[in-house]
């Protein structure tokens, strides 16, 4: 893998919803100024972490934008567990409740 945050891997970024990747380059964008900051005021510690940055940035864009070309392809929405248990549960209920039904 290249230089850069090991959460942003391009294989891990396959995975990420469109608004995740916007908020990931707020992010980024965010912590490189920060970086910038700390370098102009003779503060910064790690002079690679700029670049480490500066790369994560140029891969967001890469990622955000074959996906509005069509290069990449969006991944699909996937169900918390939480909300399948509520389903079965909802199924559960409704054949509880038929038999009362029937009954009156």
């Amino acid at each position: 893998m290249a230089i850069g945050t090991k959460e942003l891997a391009p294989v891990e970024l396959d995975t990420f919803e469109d608004q995740r990747l916007v908020e990931e380059l707020r992010k980024a964008k965010e912590e490189l100024f920060n970086l910038r900051f700390q370098s102009a005021t003779g503060q910064l510690e790690s002079h690679g972490r700029i670049r480490a940055v500066k790369r994560d940035i140029a891969r967001l864009y890469t990622v955000i934008r074959e996906r509005e070309l069509g290069i990449r392809a969006t991944p699909a929405p996937v169900e918390a567990p939480a909300k399948k248990a509520s389903k079965a549960k909802a199924k559960k209920e409704a054949s509880a409740d038929a038999p009362k039904e029937e009954a009156e």
